[in-house]
């Protein structure tokens, strides 16, 4: 049975913000769009840009909140209660900054752990909702603080390093609907993730 029929990825909207690592999320949610050759459409009513493509002939709903990240909640609660689905419908696609750069990681609950954009979706929904983590984390220790580096964009060596990455993160998220979160979770996170993030603050 489905279980996942959004997938929401997180991001702040506006040029400015494009191929920044705070919006990996936006990113990834793009990617899947394209491969499917889906066009996106602003949707007023849900405060977010939309997009319909179907998953192993699962129909699924892509979004990408234009609230801004801090706000997030507002556009996946809108879309929760429009259609009557549970929060456990909605796979949140996020950054995460103590992650390598494309490594994953899917939790089907839990805390925000610092993140603003997850914070918001529990204080709206509550915390019970898959989200999957994808790295951002500089492979030396960056000499910006935290809100600068997240905001800022991708260098040409790390969009390379993503490059090699989006193949796999594609095949999971897709995973994640085929076979459900429980079930992907133990492929997903049986890769080289050795740590859980303990100690996060992002904008």
């Amino acid at each position: 049975m489905q279980s996942v029929r959004v997938i929401a990825g997180l991001g702040n909207p506006g040029p400015r913000y494009d191929g920044t690592r705070h919006n990996i999320g936006f990113a990834a949610v793009d990617r899947l769009a394209a491969a499917h050759a889906a066009t996106w459409k602003a949707d007023n009513r849900m405060c977010a840009h939309t997009a319909s493509i179907e998953i192993a002939g699962h129909p699924v709903l892509l979004l990408k909140p234009q609230t801004f990240m801090n706000a997030s909640g507002k556009a996946i609660g809108n879309v929760c209660r429009f259609y009557k689905w549970s929060p456990k419908a909605v796979l949140v696609v996020v950054d995460e900054y103590q992650f390598p750069l494309g490594e994953t990681k899917l939790s089907l609950r839990g805390s925000g752990g610092g993140h603003n954009g997850v914070e918001d979706i529990i204080r709206q929904l509550g915390a019970d909702f898959p989200r999957l983590r994808v790295g951002i984390a500089p492979a030396e220790k960056s000499p910006m603080g935290m809100t600068d580096y997240v905001l800022g964009k991708f260098t040409a060596a790390e969009s390379e390093t993503l490059a090699n990455c989006w193949e796999r993160i594609l095949r999971e998220i897709e995973m994640i609907v085929h076979k459900g979160p429980v079930l992907a979770m133990n492929t997903i996170n049986q890769r080289s993730l050795k740590n859980e993030p303990t100690n996060q603050s992002e904008v």
